[in-house]
């Protein structure tokens, strides 16, 4: 397999820059443009081992840059083959010097997660593994972080492979049913697969229930911020963010468009959307911005309803309350600073049922409250990935419910009566389900989508 080369640091000025090299030739390769400080040779040099040395061009022996290279030894290395990386200072010119220098004698650029796919087809990780690592780099939250090193350590892998060797060893009694009729074991293993086809409908089923929990991980809460022109959504927003990113004034209409942030509270993450005001529209822009408010606050997870307490319920605050009547919401009263109306006492208000919570945003009045609210209305406390095996990928959900019909499928060819070898194919069928979460049976269309995820250099 041919050598491959890349940048493994994010493009830009940096501290260090890291260059990494994989395959049989990378240390062949690196010996022709890396003179270290104490010379070694290829055979002497130990895994898990850096040297200090410069970078030369061997065509003029001009010096490059000062660096320290990383030695790992197959088959004890990322991809299982020979691997180096240069760490080089950060900078572009520097960085992509050596890279150049490393193509030019011998290496290939690598693809896009190559190094990645590497490890998955020289065995050293399965396929949850390798979507795992992007979940790892595109972490938005410790929580969602330790979910997909949970995942990394192989807990997703080792449950499923738990639930493949139970269905294994009854198939083997199924199929030895089959093989041989005269030793009349057919209802012995109809037994066993019975209560297997349970057992493992079960685990499979808590499996994808904790897909719930692994989406808010991953993808985050999403929080619609609706009311009237000044009713304080853009300043919510600027509390919320702890920085001016919305801007705010005494004139209405303000907002025109959404704008969204993401923010960690109790590391889970929430996508907060500030809205157009919503009023009988000036102009056609203002009427497209609160169009597109509505659009938003239906698909959120929540919507944070905002009143300006000092001044009576208006038309449009009605409409605003009719509207979150059946979705999960919070109200919150801003302006308590100012004259009280004490809109908490309208009937209107009273109806939707929505916790009602008073605060003044220019004196930061009661706004512990509202977080508060945030944890008890999204049960916050529950989301935890603590020694908890979370799916958080759509694609292992898919496949963990195709995995579920296959076994509500095999148990009903029991209950009916069906022949033994129909009934051994349902149950090949759970298996090859769970086999493309692991990647002992996965498509070439599939890992090019998976993989085409991945920047260079992982």
């Amino acid at each position: 397999m041919s050598t491959i080369a890349a940048i493994s640091t994010a493009p830009g000025i940096g501290g260090i820059g890291i260059i990494r090299m994989s395959g049989e030739n990378s240390f062949q390769i690196l010996n022709k443009i890396f003179k270290a400080k104490k010379e070694e040779t290829i055979e002497d040099i130990k895994g898990y081992t850096i040297k200090y040395g410069k970078i030369v061009n061997p065509k003029d022996n001009q010096i490059i840059d000062e660096v320290l290279v990383s030695y790992f030894k197959a088959p004890n290395s990322y991809t299982t083959e020979d691997v180096c990386e240069i760490n080089s200072h950060g900078g572009i010119i520097v960085v992509k010097k050596i890279l150049e220098l490393c193509l030019e004698n011998g290496a290939r650029l690598a693809e896009a997660g190559e190094f990645t796919k590497r490890a998955f087809f020289n065995g050293r990780i399965d396929l949850s593994q390798v979507e795992a690592v992007i979940d790892i780099i595109n972490a938005k939250t410790e929580k969602e972080s330790k979910a997909s090193i949970n995942q990394l350590e192989g807990n997703l892998s080792k449950e499923i492979n738990k639930i493949k060797e139970n269905i294994l060893n009854v198939l083997t009694d199924i199929e030895a049913s089959i093989d041989y009729p005269e030793y009349d074991i057919e209802e012995v293993s109809n037994n066993k697969a019975m209560e297997m086809l349970e057992n493992v409908q079960n685990q499979l089923e808590e499996l994808n229930k904790s897909f719930e929990n692994g989406k808010i991980l991953r993808e985050g809460i999403k929080v619609a911020i609706i009311g009237k022109p000044n009713s304080g959504k853009s300043s919510l927003l600027n509390k919320i963010l702890k920085e001016e990113r919305a801007i705010v004034t005494d004139i209405e209409g303000t907002t025109r468009d959404t704008i969204e942030e993401f923010v960690s509270i109790n590391g889970i993450p929430f996508k907060f959307v500030d809205t157009a005001g919503i009023r009988e529209a000036d102009n056609k822009v203002e009427e497209i911005g609160i169009e597109k408010s509505k659009k938003v606050a239906k698909e959120s997870d929540l919507i944070i309803a905002m009143f300006d307490n000092s001044k009576n319920l208006s038309k449009e605050d009605k409409e605003i309350l009719e509207f979150i009547k059946n979705k999960k919401a919070i109200i919150l009263l801003n302006k308590c600073d100012l004259e009280d109306k004490n809109l908490k006492e309208e009937n209107e208000i009273k109806e939707t049922n929505k916790k009602i919570i008073k605060i003044s945003l220019l004196s930061e009045s009661n706004l512990s409250d509202f977080y508060k609210e945030l944890d008890i209305i999204l049960d916050l406390n529950q989301i935890t990935a603590d020694n908890e095996i979370l799916i958080t990928n759509i694609r292992h959900k898919n496949l963990i419910e195709d995995a579920i019909k296959h076994t509500k499928k095999a148990k009903e060819s029991l209950m009916v009566g069906m022949p033994i070898d129909i009934i051994s194919i349902n149950i090949k069928e759970i298996l090859e389900s769970l086999a493309e979460i692991t990647g002992e049976n996965v498509t070439e269309d599939v890992l090019k989508e998976i993989f085409s995820k991945f920047c260079l250099g992982k």
